[in-house]
């Protein structure tokens, strides 16, 4: 009764919690997938060293194989280059997100301005998470952080760049050289006239039209500005401002202009040096909260708490700075997630929150969770691959495991007779269990029926019929000392069972140590290993043994020809008779 409850709520989840059409989901090498590759890019315009790269591989395999099961391929080709494969029909822009820089600063706000530019952030916003967002962080009681806005949005990302003007310079990328040289020759002497504008409120409406020409400047063009330039000159707009790749040029001990929405509208931020980076946050997960759904909650490292107190002490100041000075934006990819203001020196950890949607904050809490990558990339290109074993492996894998359950069975029938069909009954209860537990784990933890994992199974085959014979073996020597079939039941599998557990606590031990040391194909074979020994302590426990002492109270099923118990124990007893007393004894005694 607890196994069928146990299967009828795998099922039910099976069938009323997706597909109408249940089936598990397919790796990489059996169905095929989604390629994308990546070209690394240095400030210098050098090739990447090896550590770097494979750092920046660890980095991103860890961010798509959040399960550790899925056994994405992350692999680097020659010196540049990061291929990632995902198996199945990934969404591309999912995909693009979790390959982002992701490099998190916490910045003070040193001015804002509405974006008066009229053209729509939306339209080029770096593929990130999006929504209405907000900020707060955790504190101590008599300190808290407010935001500054009733809604701030996640929508928009700009990037900055070194100050200075766009001259020539033989120490930066040869490509920032010459989008540099680019800016000059299309803004000429609108370019000088600009270094000139202090505060954007200098651009009136006469002088407008002598900054027309910003507007011709494409994204990277717009990010090779200086960042004082950037804020000052409203024709370059926050829609101009993301559609530079984040995280290409911007460093932490640079001033930066980044976008955000205050009050509905986009704004562009002038932020100071960054007082804390990513690499201070120590974790990050996400939740829900009951006030603002959706959060990604932060928690910092020793230094990184520090840093994170100090910046709000310097911002908050003595208490008597105006609130609209007491700001500091939370800037992921230098896009403004939020800039609340600071009610007093905080001293406990920070949380994202906004209109995000679950995938937003997975997303999110893994680009922080891992680091930020060492190296900024550009996505060369996107392709659907096919099998690179295909159905054909799967279909000669499946022969392969229907060829072993078919001698199992074969064997059991003839050496075990009636005791075989408890084989076989036992073995589709496994066999069930299996298959819907793959199907849930891959539509919930993203698990991927690899060859390697239909290896596991197929090996799982003989150590599940090795629980039955080390049970079966127990009864036969029972009746062979003279006991009924009913009454050699209870003593056999008290002592068979602490030998099956001792078994398969083993194997789980070599499961584990196996997943845990393991990468990619190999770390899906031990899973399915443990999986299916997990499964197999479940069906002896609560299927093959009720079953068997079920069965042992019905006479046809201990008649000497049907069990196959019958002749072991015609031979025991004439031995027995054969001794006289004893035989009596034993007699007596059975």
């Amino acid at each position: 009764m607890a196994l069928a409850l146990i299967i009828v709520a795998l099922y039910g989840l099976v069938f009323f919690t997706g597909d109408k059409k249940p089936h598990p989901k397919l790796g990489l090498d059996l169905q095929g997938g989604t390629s994308m590759t990546l070209s690394a890019r240095t400030p210098g315009g050098g090739a990447p060293s090896r550590e770097q790269m494979e750092q920046a591989r660890q980095i991103i395999s860890e961010r798509v194989d959040l399960s550790g099961v899925s056994e994405p391929s992350v692999t680097i080709d020659g010196t540049r280059n990061i291929v990632v494969q995902v198996a199945g029909s990934t969404d591309p822009d999912e995909l693009r997100k979790l390959v982002q820089p992701a490099q998190l600063r916490f910045r003070k706000v040193l001015a804002s301005t509405a974006d008066s530019s009229g053209e729509d952030p939306e339209a080029t916003a770096s593929a990130s998470p999006s929504g209405s967002a907000s900020a707060s962080a955790s504190a101590s009681p008599s300190a808290s952080a407010s935001s500054a806005a009733p809604s701030q949005s996640a929508s928009a990302s700009a990037s900055g760049a070194p100050s200075g003007s766009p001259s020539a310079s033989s120490t930066v990328d040869p490509e920032i050289q010459k989008l540099r040289e680019s800016v000059v020759n299309k803004l000429g002497d609108v370019l000088s006239i600009a270094q000139q504008v202090q505060d954007p409120s200098q651009v009136t409406g006469e002088t407008a039209a002598i900054f027309e020409p910003f507007k011709t400047l494409t994204g990277d063009e717009v990010a090779v500005l200086p960042a004082q330039m950037q804020y000052n000159i409203p024709q370059i707009s926050c829609a101009k401002l993301n559609q530079r790749p984040p995280g290409s040029i911007v460093q932490p001990d640079q001033e930066v202009v980044a976008c955000g929405e205050e009050n509905g509208a986009p704004t562009k931020f002038m932020l100071d040096k960054a007082s804390v980076v990513g690499e201070d946050v120590g974790d990050a997960s996400f939740g829900t909260d009951p006030t603002n759904g959706w959060v990604v909650s932060l928690e910092f490292k020793g230094e990184g708490q520090n840093k994170w107190t100090k910046l709000t002490s310097d911002v908050y100041g003595d208490g008597t700075t105006p609130e609209e000075q007491r700001r500091v934006a939370i800037v992921l990819d230098n896009r403004v997630v939020s800039a609340p203001t600071i009610q007093g020196v905080i001293a406990g950890d920070a949380q994202i929150y906004g209109s995000f949607t679950k995938n937003d904050v997975d997303t999110l809490s893994r680009q922080l969770k891992y680091g930020s990558l060492p190296l900024s990339f550009k996505i060369e290109s996107v392709d659907t691959v096919s099998a690179t074993l295909g159905l054909a492996a799967l279909e000669a894998g499946l022969l392969a495991g229907a060829l072993g359950i078919g001698l199992v069975v074969l064997y059991c029938l003839f050496y075990y007779r009636a005791l075989g069909l408890v084989v076989v009954a036992s073995l589709l209860v496994s066999a069930a269990a299996v298959f819907a537990s793959l199907v849930l784990l891959g539509r919930n933890f993203g698990y991927t029926l690899s060859l390697a994992g239909v290896a596991g199974f197929i090996v799982a085959i003989g150590i599940t019929a090795d629980s039955f014979v080390v049970f079966f073996e127990r009864l036969k020597d029972e009746v062979k000392d003279g006991r009924t079939v009913r009454s050699a039941v209870p003593r056999a599998w008290s002592r068979a069972r602490r030998t099956i557990l001792s078994a398969d606590t083993v194997l789980m031990l070599a499961a584990a140590v196996l997943y845990l040391l393991a990468v990619g194909g190999v770390k899906g074979f031990a899973f399915t290993l443990g999986m299916s020994t997990i499964i197999d302590v479940m069906v002896v426990f609560l299927f093959t043994h009720p079953l068997v002492a079920l069965l042992s109270r019905a006479n046809a099923f201990t008649s000497p020809r049907f069990s196959g118990l019958g002749n072991v124990r015609s031979d025991r007893s004439a031995a027995a008779s054969a001794t006289g007393r004893s035989g009596a004894l034993r007699t007596k005694e059975s």
